[in-house]
């Protein structure tokens, strides 16, 4: 592996390896040993297979400490968000990994680089190399620094759609404290057809938990949903 490339891609990432062939397997993606026909060359998926196990740990393990009044189901809505493909790639792109992949010829003529999928699993691979190479703790500091820009905006990461998902978040309520499901029951429809207004009833085990209004349906229940958490929060 030439200086320079070594060097521009460690400084891409901010870690010095020890062992460089870990980094060269991290940034190889298997249509490029394919091509070279190269027996001893590895190339990077065995290290998104570990990557992947390291991410969610370093992940799971932030979370739980940046949010320890939220339960298990919103910390699990939130690790999918930040461990998902496209999060991944974004990740990756602000690490300008997509320029330091060894590609195949097939792969450069159809902008493997720029490939959500591509840049995700390098990603991975490169967490598994720092790993192999350092230990946890360079492989966590690597992992903090890629995702910072999210992790370093809780609010942002918590007052998103993913959390603000009060159906599912009563869905996990009434199951563990009810053994049973909501039911949303459409009470009341008013105005034109293209101002629509719906008015939605929460009903557990027979008894309304929860009033909701919105221009759809599904708003309607979002907010019905809400009333039920915040009634039974207060209670």
């Amino acid at each position: 592996m030439a200086r320079a490339y070594l060097d521009e891609a460690q400084q891409a990432i901010g870690y010095a390896f020890r062992q460089p062939r870990l980094l060269d397997e991290a940034l190889t993606h298997k249509s490029h040993v394919n091509e070279i026909k190269d027996k001893g060359r590895k190339h990077n998926e065995r290290l998104e297979f570990l990557g992947d196990a390291v991410l969610a740990l370093v992940v799971s393990e932030h979370l739980a400490a940046s949010f320890p009044s939220s339960t298990e189901g919103q910390l699990s809505k939130l690790k999918a968000r930040l461990v998902s493909e496209a999060s991944l790639a974004k990740a990756a792109r602000r690490l300008n990994l997509g320029s330091l992949l060894r590609l195949g010829r097939g792969e450069e003529l159809t902008q493997g680089r720029e490939k959500d999928s591509l840049l995700a699993n390098a990603l991975e691979a490169m967490i598994a190399a720092i790993y192999l190479d350092g230990g946890l703790d360079p492989a966590r500091a690597f992992i903090l620094r890629a995702f910072a820009r999210s992790l370093e905006d809780p609010h942002a990461l918590h007052d998103d759609a993913v959390s603000q998902d009060y159906k599912t978040q009563l869905q996990e309520w009434c199951q563990k404290r009810f053994d049973t499901l909501p039911q949303y029951v459409t009470v009341r429809e008013s105005g034109p057809d293209h101002q629509k207004m719906f008015e939605v009833q929460l009903r557990v085990q027979g008894d309304i938990l929860g009033v909701g209004v919105g221009r759809t349906k599904k708003e309607a229940e979002q907010m019905a949903a809400k009333h039920a958490l915040k009634q039974a929060i207060s209670s």
